[in-house]
């Protein structure tokens, strides 16, 4: 139970929040905006990744369609946008594959599960993210890319695994 709840320090990418208990002990946790990540594939069924820079662990990554959910967006048009915005692909149908917490014990944020199988090239003008390269391997690798390390972002690998898990997904 709570007691009171601060914010100490804040950033455009988030809130360091502190937050007093019953036992008059602090606890200090992030807040931060909801986050997307699609699992989404062609409908020639092939799986569209992304591969970016990543200054925290310095090296370049290979990852899920993915981002944070804006102000006044709902999460569906954040994966919308996301897919959009890294891969020049747009989204037909979407589905929600589950809501999960990223960190119980630090982070004060929900993430949205989303599954696509029908992307298509973009028709309107795009305004792509720069240095995004866009990868697409056959949806039968996927599997392969989280085991061998190639995928190794937590956030991405449980979408992927909420897909293989619900049938999403053809391992074969």
């Amino acid at each position: 139970m709570t007691v009171d709840v601060r914010t100490v320090f804040e950033t455009a990418w988030f809130s360091l929040l502190a937050r007093t208990l019953d036992d008059g002990q602090t606890y200090y946790m992030l807040s931060l905006p909801d986050y997307v990540s699609v699992v989404a594939l062609t409908r020639e069924r092939r799986m569209v990744l992304v591969q970016q820079f990543r200054p925290v662990v310095d090296r370049y990554t290979i990852e899920l369609p993915s981002g944070h959910v804006d102000d006044g967006e709902t999460p569906e048009e954040a994966a919308r946008r996301e897919v959009t915005e890294e891969t020049g692909y747009q989204v037909g149908q979407i589905e929600l594959l589950g809501t999960l917490v990223p960190d119980v014990g630090r982070l004060a944020n929900r993430m949205w599960c989303y599954f696509s199988s029908d992307l298509t090239p973009s028709t309107s003008a795009l305004h792509r993210e720069p240095g995004v390269t866009v990868i697409e391997i056959p949806e039968s690798e996927a599997l392969a890319y989280a085991i061998d390390g190639r995928i190794d972002h937590a956030l991405n690998l449980a979408p992927l695994f909420l897909a293989i898990a619900r049938g999403k997904i053809s391992l074969s």
